[in-house]
């Protein structure tokens, strides 16, 4: 049976060390597997990305050339293997908070408001990532979602200490995971010769006080290399928006080390590491997402198009619900999944035609988990209408959820706008639910 201690545990930007007693997730360098990348001779006519997988057949046959006697790398061999494969990964964004001196302070001397006046700041935090794969025209690396969380700039690192900027490919926030892309014509040929496509294992076979290694950019000094064991598996943590089973190790993982590899003593990445107890008297255990567990999820990412363009104001899209965010608190007290509950669906829209009904939960669009209309309408942004995606919904059936992956033809907004059509905010007057279409719109009949 899995042990289902549940222990509560902080995300935390890089260097954010102690701020949080408890468990604090850091953002880290990416690690894998050297590979090297296929020719273009090599290149199937299939579009579709994997991950390269190893058997374990094809690693005991190539362990009996090692140095190590017990058929296993050393330690120094497997850093030497994953170094290709490991990024940093710069995430640059703004952050607003309000200016309560300005606010408080500025009313009874005569200056600013006492509202509280809002001042931005530009932050910028450091992680891992893991290059997992190429497509005909990116590079595509493995990391945290909480790592790119909120970026307005990206930027990733390579072994040759060269850089090149980078994009969100895909998200799934609610496991803390993203794939982000950066164009093989930003990547000089030197470079590429240097850097390598991560091996995935199989964190399923793992077993109790087995070593494994642990690579990333811990505090932002660079790479560094730690070892350990697997000190529990399937260890139940509640992290700020979601609850996670993860492997835990008492390999050192430090602000940075989020979003680089956890690997086995073949050098294969079994998980991807993302938080770390940060108590007193804690010491030794620190956690990582099990590669097994969100492979499929991560090749649905890796195979998404990516987006970093809106579309023309006569292309936006139109779904035609209104909704209300599900949080991870109301998740929690109620046992119903996150998402975006539909409130209502709109007559003859899209969303009809799909079949989604109203009490049914929007957990993921276009394989990117949604929590919030804001989420749906920001990701809406960057689709044409007339585009088909696939969602996922969660509903109730005989006392328990069921999920299903419905296709959805995005209608074209202006052919569904009327005089009642709320284009702007999307928001009713209570402020608690909204309606979902291009740009900020979305049902238009209210």
């Amino acid at each position: 049976m899995k042990n289902r201690n549940v222990i509560s545990i902080a995300l935390a930007g890089v260097l954010t060390v102690g701020a949080v007693a408890g468990l604090t997730g850091f953002t880290s360098k990416e690690t894998a597997v050297a590979t090297s990348f296929s020719s273009e001779s090599d290149t199937e006519e299939s579009t579709t990305t994997l991950l390269t997988t190893v058997s374990d057949d094809s690693v005991t046959e190539e362990s009996s050339s090692s140095t190590s006697s017990s058929g296993t790398l050393t330690v120094a061999e497997v850093a030497a293997k994953a170094l290709p494969s490991v990024v940093t990964i710069t995430n640059t964004s703004v952050t607003e908070l309000e200016n309560y001196y300005g606010g408080y302070y500025g009313y009874f001397y005569g200056y600013g408001s006492d509202s509280g006046e809002t001042t931005t700041y530009e932050s910028v935090s450091v992680g891992s990532g893991i290059i997992i794969g190429e497509n005909d025209t990116e590079l595509l690396i493995l990391t945290n979602y909480h790592v790119v969380e909120d970026a307005t700039e990206l930027s990733v690192g390579f072994i040759d200490e060269s850089a090149a900027e980078a994009v969100v490919k895909g998200t799934d926030a609610s496991i803390d995971i993203a794939v982000v892309a950066v164009q093989l014509d930003d990547i000089s040929s030197d470079t590429m010769s240097e850097i390598a496509i991560a091996e995935i294992g199989d964190s399923d076979s793992l077993q109790l006080g087995e070593q494994v290694v642990a690579i990333g950019n811990a505090l932002g000094y660079g790479q560094s290399v730690t070892t350990g064991i697997v000190s529990a598996l399937n260890r139940t943590i509640e992290l700020d928006s979601y609850t996670a089973e993860m492997i835990q190790t008492d390999a050192a993982i430090n602000a940075g080390n989020s979003g680089g590899p956890l690997l086995d003593m073949n050098g294969r990445v079994i998980g991807i590491n993302s938080a770390k107890a940060a108590d007193t008297g804690v010491e030794g255990m620190g956690y990582a997402i099990p590669i097994s567990d969100v492979t499929s999820i991560i090749e649905d990412l890796m195979n998404k198009k990516t987006r970093t363009e809106t579309v023309s104001e006569d292309e936006s899209a139109y779904i035609g619900i209104t909704g209300q965010e599900v949080s991870s608190e109301m998740s929690s007290v109620y046992g119903i999944p996150e998402g975006i509950y539909i409130t209502e669906v709109a007559e003859d829209s899209p969303a009809s035609a799909a079949g989604l009904q109203a009490g049914y939960i929007i957990t993921k669009f276009d394989s990117t988990s949604v929590s919030s209309m804001t989420d749906l309408k920001n990701l809406l942004a960057y689709y044409a209408g007339g585009e088909t995606v696939e969602i996922v919904v969660s509903y109730q059936s005989n006392g328990t959820y069921i999920e299903e992956t419905i296709e959805l033809t995005l209608g074209l907004l202006s052919d569904y706008q009327t005089e009642s059509t709320d284009d702007s905010t999307g928001l009713d007057d209570s402020g608690n639910s909204e309606r979902s279409g291009g740009r900020g719109s979305a049902s238009g009949n209210n």
